[in-house]
């Protein structure tokens, strides 16, 4: 994802948006997404890890990752199934072949679960935060070096407004200073803090990004480690890093089995986050001034 790439992607969604509001009015949107059954809250509990699992039909970077999306309720209900905490669903229909009606099918087939849907895609407004809760997502992703300040406090007031989660998605130092300068101005309520690994020159992972910028993370939301963890060996450094919770979509898209993935992401990221709970203490231990 290039500068160029987002560019491109804001100006294909504002688009959308328009095209959007002239057959819906905001209004009308607003009362629909108001008007929905609250949507099952994201839970997780301190010091724990848990998986975002996502739906992503197509990458720009890796091309087709699965046949069609009607199979979206079996796979969304095989993610809870595996201890997701959270589903999300890519909605952008031009370069990952999503939709919201995909979003609305995985919020159906797991409200009986308690699980919440986050909309994935390129929001550049707040009406399609409206437009999100009244598809049935419990919670959004909105890209700081895509938005405005402006626009982006806009669209977290309506998030709070409508009882959904932000994922706030960065990339590098600069983008997390200015995340923290956005929790300075707004607080941190509802929000988790996401660290995409993927470099948006070349657009390959960089996976030990993840952890190097997970150090400049507020400690005050949930950190989600995004791009870059395939494997139980991954989850498990991410857990380590400090990391609560770990974005998860091209592997488990791949993946010949999914629910033996994803249950071995949730546990492996947990025994990272064991490990980093009983080697803190040691290593503050070991400092300078700590010993007797």
């Amino acid at each position: 994802m290039s500068s160029d790439f987002l560019a491109q992607m804001a100006a294909s969604s504002r688009a959308r948006a328009l095209a959007a509001r002239a057959v819906c009015p905001p209004e009308q949107m607003l009362r629909e997404a108001r008007a929905q059954a609250p949507a099952p809250p994201l839970r997780l509990a301190p010091g724990d890890f848990g998986l975002i699992a996502e739906v992503k039909l197509r990458s720009p970077a890796a091309g087709r990752l699965a046949a069609a999306s009607g199979a979206v309720a079996e796979r969304v209900r095989a993610y809870a199934a595996a201890g997701a905490a959270a589903v999300s669903i890519l909605t952008e229909p031009q370069r990952f072949d999503g939709s919201l009606a995909d979003l609305r099918t995985a919020a159906a087939a797991l409200a009986a679960q308690g699980i919440p849907t986050m909309r994935k895609d390129f929001l550049v407004d707040p009406y399609q935060i409206a437009e999100a809760r009244a598809a049935g997502a419990g919670g959004v992703l909105l890209i700081v070096r895509m938005l405005e300040d402006s626009v982006l406090d806009a669209m977290i007031e309506r998030a709070r407004e409508l009882a959904l989660f932000v994922l706030v998605e960065t990339f590098d130092a600069s983008d997390i200073e200015r995340l923290h300068t956005l929790i300075a101005r707004m607080g941190g309520e509802g929000l988790l803090a996401g660290v995409n690994c993927r470099d948006l020159t070349t657009l390959a992972v960089v996976p030990e990004r993840l952890e190097s910028l997970a150090l400049l993370l507020p400690r005050t939301v949930p950190r989600v480690a995004e791009s870059g963890v395939a494997t139980a060996d991954d989850a498990r450094r991410m857990g380590r890093a400090g990391y609560d919770l770990a974005l998860v979509g091209s592997a488990l898209m791949r993946s010949p089995d999914p629910v033996r993935l994803a249950t071995a992401l949730v546990h492996a990221g947990r025994e990272g986050r064991t490990e980093q709970a009983v080697s803190a203490p040691a290593a503050r231990a070991t400092t300078p001034g700590n010993s007797s």
